[in-house]
């Protein structure tokens, strides 16, 4: 990559999280972190944030002209890599990925030791690939260099996350928080207390990033997570509001249109959820929306539109893998709904060889369930449930699993906590959970 052939920007629908640093401190307790009444008020929002489009392509540009005034900085290489990264992210296009690297090759070959901007970029760019080991080792390779880096803590909160290291994930969020208590530190703390089932510290670890948000992302993002947080315990009023507000900081944030879509399917506005949902994957064909849009399909009875759905997830995981990003657990799913059982089987194991999270847990447990090894299944399903996560989806399948098992009481209560938890969890699967549960109950 050289200056000769820098890549034109493009200007990008949302950017990183980062940024306002708040007077607070953070205390570990068994492991986790205190949110609450220990905090100081929050520093006042600035009055106009600015839009995100607007300041990551203005970044970029301003890269971009340096690296044209000053070729051999490496820092601005790094910079510039990491800026591709973060718009690969927001416009939910891989094709990003290979200049990222090209920049951050460049800077690396500019400066081959002691590069801790560099690090971080790369393993940045790796967990946006899913490979969460290389960016595991860039980020404790840059926090050794650099360990009051912020952004290395964040890149090895979302590894160690990935990973199912979660003692590690909480130690890193923890620094992050002991170092720059703000949006990033925040919403990582959020994600890790919902992964231990602490949903009420989780939103208000969330509630304090909104007050932090100085940039329309910013208060988009909180407002979509503060949304998915009442979206997983089936509260519609809380998660449709939020999703609001976010879209009113941003409107079009493909995130947001999908938390809205779902709403309007979980209240039986099927015709508006499957238009939205239709608008959302022609602009953003990412897997995930393409797999909720055709499972809503499916639900509606539109079986041929949910398979040309689900053969569009494999177009553009394809397309993915050319550009060095793979997601092996997503194909599980796709494949165990959808496809071959035996197929969902060997990609969820490819993937729990690689990472022993509650997702990948979770994904084989259900493949081997689907494949008719429901023995063999539990013990995954146990696994993903072992942080006290409050997933209706995840619970569902533990149900299905015992209720396969002949485990009739445990079932009837597993399925019935799924749908306490989330009522609307999937179109497709909340009622089998209700079919399933109506048919146990016959059998006592």
């Amino acid at each position: 990559m050289s200056t000769s052939t820098l890549p034109p920007p493009t200007p990008p629908d949302s950017s990183p999280m980062w940024r306002r640093v708040l007077p607070v401190a953070a205390l570990v307790i068994a492991g986790l972190f205190v949110v609450g009444m220990a905090f100081q008020p929050a520093a006042p929002r600035a009055a106009t944030p600015q839009p995100v489009g607007d300041r990551l392509t203005a970044t970029i540009e301003q890269l971009r002209d340096r690296i044209r005034r000053a070729p051999d900085d490496p820092t601005t290489w790094a910079n510039l890599g990491a800026a591709y990264v973060e718009q690969a992210r927001a416009l939910a296009n891989p094709a990003y990925y290979p200049q990222a690297q090209g920049a951050l090759d460049r800077s690396v070959q500019l400066q081959p030791d002691g590069n801790a901007a560099a690090l971080v970029g790369l393993g940045a760019l790796a967990n946006a690939r899913h490979d969460f080991a290389a960016a595991r080792r860039h980020a404790e390779d840059a926090v050794a260099l650099n360990p009051a880096s912020v952004e290395a803590y964040g890149v090895l909160a979302d590894a160690t996350t990935q990973l199912g290291d979660t003692a590690a994930a909480t130690a890193a969020v923890q620094r992050m928080l002991d170092l720059r208590p703000g949006v990033a530190s925040f919403t990582r703390a959020s994600y890790e207390l919902e992964l231990h089932g602490r949903t009420d510290d989780a939103r208000a670890a969330m509630q304090r990033a909104l007050e932090a948000a100085t940039s329309r992302d910013e208060l988009a993002f909180c407002h979509y997570h503060l949304g998915e947080l009442a979206w997983g315990g089936g509260d519609l009023d809380e998660a449709e509001a939020q999703y609001t507000r976010g879209l009113a900081a941003v409107p079009g944030d493909p995130a947001l249109l999908q938390g809205r879509a779902k709403v309007l399917a979980a209240r039986g506005r099927t015709d508006e959820a499957i238009e939205g949902y239709r608008r959302l994957t022609e602009r953003v064909p990412l897997p995930q929306y393409l797999l909720e849009y055709g499972e809503l399909l499916e639900s509606a009875g539109r079986a041929d539109e949910a398979r040309a759905q689900y053969r569009l997830i494999a177009d553009q995981q394809r397309l993915d893998a050319a550009q060095g990003s793979t997601d092996d657990l997503m194909a599980s799913q796709v494949a165990a709904d959808h496809g071959d059982p035996a197929e969902a089987v060997r990609l969820a194991q490819a993937d729990w060889d690689r990472r022993q999270s509650v997702f990948t847990a979770d994904a084989l447990a259900w493949a081997l369930h689907r494949a008719g090894r429901h023995a063999d299944a539990l013990p995954y399903a146990e696994r993903a449930a072992q942080l006290g996560r409050r997933d209706a989806t995840a619970t569902f399948h533990r149900g299905m699993i015992l209720a396969a098992l002949g485990r009739t009481g445990d079932a009837i209560a597993t399925l019935e906590q799924a749908l306490r938890t989330n009522p609307h969890f999937s179109p497709l699967h909340a009622p089998v959970a209700l079919q399933a549960l109506d048919a146990l109950g016959a059998k006592r």
